[in-house]
């Protein structure tokens, strides 16, 4: 795909951005008629069942895991540079930020991600819980939790591409990926059926996962095609929910980039989905005692999202089409985290008062 009629139109920067929000615009509407969401399959698996909500979220998997191999197979697309490989990795940080953003999502009743999709629909709940987390997020990069978030990044390391790349890792060829994609759809496809998805179920699923793929193609077109360095990256949530916060914040003209149109596509693909389908619909708080749940869950997500290097779509589909060793870490850090998150806080038994004041699900 030519690039250069968009470069004279929208200058690199802006074709970088135009990018995200049309591949962010596709996600928020996959998702939102999916109900695709990492912390809804986990407390669904937890509690003994593989029902939707896992084949939804396997099916998103899958076929970010098979596109996206199948693509570097036939030398479509080259990660070699993203930052899963290109610096090193902390594995340290995976463990302890997959499990902090496991908990966090079970305390926010939803993922980063779920809560950017939910906000659209005219949950107010799911917006401060989104806003609260795009200021952890970004305290843990540049403000007051930055020295802890280095300091537990740097207690154990790995460099090398050898190293930070699970397939080699373990031994296994280039090809070995494509394989276990496939058997991932197959095993998708299975657990979908006996789960009786709906189409909107199939189709929003894997439309999420075809989404991840595409933007590890569009960056990677961006980066062969521009004059400008440009980063191979494709969807996650933390960083760039900081980054657009911050836009929002400073002076008119900062600098844009596919980060800044990737969170307000999914937000505008999201309430679009929504409308169409008569969904939307203003819901907020009741009690204080779910609010100061929420507002925990959210820093928790936020701190432990850059801590880990991404969220449960940056780390947990994104990071894992590519078979990142870090990201792997983190997406099993995540769910074990999060279903005994779900043990200890909304299972086990209760006092009466905290029955009386259950928090509301989203």
């Amino acid at each position: 795909m030519d690039l250069t009629g968009f470069f004279d139109a929208f200058g690199e920067p802006g074709t970088s951005a135009l990018g995200g929000l049309a591949i962010g615009i596709a996600f928020g509407i996959f998702a939102q008629r999916s109900r695709f969401c990492l912390r809804a399959a986990v407390i669904e698996f937890a509690r003994g069942s593989i029902g939707i909500k896992v084949a939804v979220w396997i099916i998103a998997f899958s076929a970010a895991v098979f596109l996206t191999q199948a693509m570097l197979q036939l030398d479509v697309i080259d990660v070699s540079e993203a930052r899963q490989f290109a610096a090193r990795g902390s594995l340290s940080g995976a463990l302890i930020g997959g499990a902090l953003f496991g908990i966090g999502m079970v305390l926010a009743r939803g993922c980063a991600s779920r809560l950017l999709v939910l906000s659209a629909t005219g949950n107010l709940r799911a917006l401060l819980s989104g806003l609260i987390f795009a200021v952890a997020a970004e305290a843990s990069i540049h403000g007051i939790l930055s020295p802890l978030r280095e300091k537990l990044a740097g207690l154990w390391t790995v460099g090398g591409r050898d190293s930070l790349d699970l397939l080699q890792s373990l031994g296994l060829d280039a090809e070995a990926g494509l394989v276990i994609g496939l058997l991932f759809v197959c095993g998708a496809v299975f657990f979908a059926v006996r789960a009786g998805l709906g189409l909107w179920g199939w189709l929003g699923a894997a439309g999420v996962g075809a989404t991840v793929a595409t933007g590890w193609w569009f960056t990677y077109q961006m980066s062969i095609q521009a004059f400008e360095p440009m980063t191979v990256k494709s969807m996650t949530f933390t960083g760039p929910s900081a980054d657009t916060l911050m836009s929002v914040l400073t002076p008119p003209g900062s600098s844009v980039d596919f980060d800044i149109g990737l969170v307000p596509g999914v937000f505008i693909g999201a309430a679009l989905a929504a409308l169409a389908a008569r969904e939307w619909t203003l819901q907020g708080f009741e009690g204080g005692r779910s609010m100061r749940r929420y507002i925990a869950g959210a820093v928790l997500m936020g701190f432990g999202g850059m801590l880990a290097g991404g969220c449960a779509v940056g780390a947990g589909v994104t990071g894992g089409s590519v078979f990142a060793l870090t990201a792997w870490l983190t997406l099993t850090a995540m769910w074990a985290a999060a279903g005994l998150t779900d043990l200890i806080i909304d299972r086990l038994p209760k006092t009466s008062d905290t029955q009386v004041h259950a928090p509301q699900p989203f």
